[in-house]
């Protein structure tokens, strides 16, 4: 919508922080874009792997506007944005593993999703100054931060199998049984929350 279309008043409904609203928007804008891509391409022949630098690639490749997530991203690096900034990286995360059809319902739904958010993050500060043709230098980033978190999964599968290590691993998992994935459907029953007439 252009400037034109809308007067002060309706822009100020639509976006009652200004800016941060905006790059709010701009920001799940763009998970939708990948959400849809990722329905649209053929990922049967991937490696899980690849699929998850695959979606990467393509968040990047929804974006319209580079300098609109330079500055999206110096707004949301400030001390009081920092946790909206953190929020929209894990909803990125959760759209992509929930896109790749993820069903985990414990610990490692939050697991999974905190550590795309660190390579995601991680990716896109790396996107953001790469001018390498077509953003090879990225793709090699994307696949070098992957490596990083099977490295780290092949050591934790190795701590499990450990005899010396089994019995901390094994309280540790007791401790983290108990936790469960957020409900997929959000609860009605919340202070704020519009409820069905009985």
């Amino acid at each position: 919508v252009s400037q034109t279309e809308l007067t002060h008043r309706e822009a100020r409904m639509a976006c009652p922080r200004g800016a941060i609203d905006l790059a709010a928007l701009y920001h799940t804008e763009g998970d939708a874009a990948m959400v849809a891509a990722l329905r649209d391409a053929d990922l049967t022949d991937m490696r899980f792997r690849d699929k998850v630098a695959h979606a990467i690639r393509l968040r990047l490749d929804a974006v319209p506007d580079k300098e609109a997530v330079r500055r999206g991203s110096a707004l949301f690096s400030l001390p009081h944005m920092a946790p909206e900034g953190a929020n929209l990286i894990w909803g990125t995360a959760d759209a992509i593993w929930t896109a790749l059809g993820d069903t985990s319902d414990d610990v490692n739904w939050y697991t999974k999703r905190a550590t795309l958010s660190g390579v995601y993050g991680s990716v896109v500060l790396f996107w953001l100054g790469d001018d390498s043709t077509d953003h090879h230098a990225t793709d090699a980033f994307i696949a070098r931060r992957i490596d990083d978190v099977m490295r780290i999964e092949k050591l934790k599968a190795s701590a499990r199998k450990n005899p010396l290590l089994k019995p901390l691993t094994g309280v540790m998992e007791r401790a983290l049984s108990g936790i469960r994935a957020p409900a997929r459907l959000p609860r009605m029953d919340l202070p704020g929350m519009w409820r069905d007439p009985e």
